[in-house]
């Protein structure tokens, strides 16, 4: 299968053999941040832009470090010193950078669908790094392909995502992506951050967390999305913690192996006990090492669809 889409905006819109494909690319990379010399030129002369109007550590230096070691030249987007500040439109921004011939935008922004907004106005390559409260598909990408080199495949599987699901654009590309894979999701958190009907994406849910993660060959921990809350939908994150944070008593309880994951940043204490983090079976490093190849197969596969 070759790939033919110009833009990644979401897993939604992928099928199960495109997501295949970009996991068998990022395998073939993933060699590539083992050598001596992290580099090679598969986009030589290739011009990328970090279009990040939301804070990020690891998404942003993920993709920064994927685009040089393909040998592509990089640049970091400063919102607080573009015009944006005096009221140019993201669709401006992004038109008045492709007139300087880049070739991709990475964008993260705290709006649900900007990402799609700038790839209709622009010919460059498009990737969605995250856009408020609707996806995150690198990150999904990266989780999948960490439970299949970890796994060896992926159908048959179960995760459980545990967490404020309602405001998770992480959750929301899992449940497409591990779903589509053949994977069994079940989603875990108070109520009122269970979106009604999450059902039809195709995952199962449940309110206890003994129950999600009994049945499950992977945890998966969100972090309260605190800063896109308008609402109070928790009494405190003391109560949250103690109903709904992995703690060393739940290990006790599981009758068969599991792996721990997070895509960070953790609130150490609120959604896992801190010690939990640095187990044996915690696959959190190993889910920010596999980022870079990830995001490498991507970046080449779209930019690689202009050719």
């Amino acid at each position: 299968m070759t790939w033919k889409r110009k833009d990644l905006l979401g897993l939604e819109e992928l099928s199960s053999e495109e997501i295949s494909l970009i996991l068998q690319t990022a395998k073939s990379f993933k060699e590539v941040s083992t050598r001596q010399i992290k580099k090679v030129p598969a986009l030589r002369g290739r011009t990328v832009v970090n279009l990040f109007f939301e804070p990020s550590t690891r998404t942003k230096t993920s993709f920064e470090l994927a685009a040089k070691r393909l040998s592509a030249d990089v640049l970091s987007f400063e919102v607080s010193t573009s015009s944006v500040s005096k009221g140019e439109t993201i669709v401006d921004t992004a038109r008045n950078i492709e007139a300087m011939k880049v070739d991709c935008f990475i964008v993260r922004h705290s709006v649900s669908g900007a990402p799609w907004l700038i790839a209709r106005s622009v010919k460059a390559a498009v990737i969605n790094a995250g856009d408020g409260c609707h996806e995150h598909p690198t990150q999904a990408l990266l989780d999948l392909f960490t439970v299949q080199e970890r796994f060896g495949h992926l159908k048959g599987l179960s995760v459980a995502i545990i967490g404020d699901i309602r405001h998770s654009r992480v959750a929301r590309s899992n449940i497409w992506g591990f779903s589509k894979m053949g994977v069994r999701v079940i989603v875990c958190g108070p109520p009122p951050l269970v979106p009604l009907g999450i059902e039809e994406m195709g995952c199962e849910v449940t309110y206890r967390l003994e129950e999600a993660i009994r049945q499950a060959d992977i945890i998966y921990l969100l972090r309260l999305q605190k800063e896109r809350q308008r609402e109070n939908y928790l009494p405190s994150l003391q109560e949250y913690s103690r109903l709904f944070g992995l703690e060393e008593r739940h290990y006790q309880g599981m009758n068969k192996p599991f792996f721990l994951m997070h895509p960070g940043p953790m609130n150490r204490g609120v959604e896992i006990r801190s010690c939990l983090a640095e187990k044996s079976n915690s696959l959190i490093l190993e889910q920010v090492t596999n980022g870079i190849a990830v995001r490498m197969a991507v970046l080449y596969l779209t930019m690689g669809s202009q050719r």
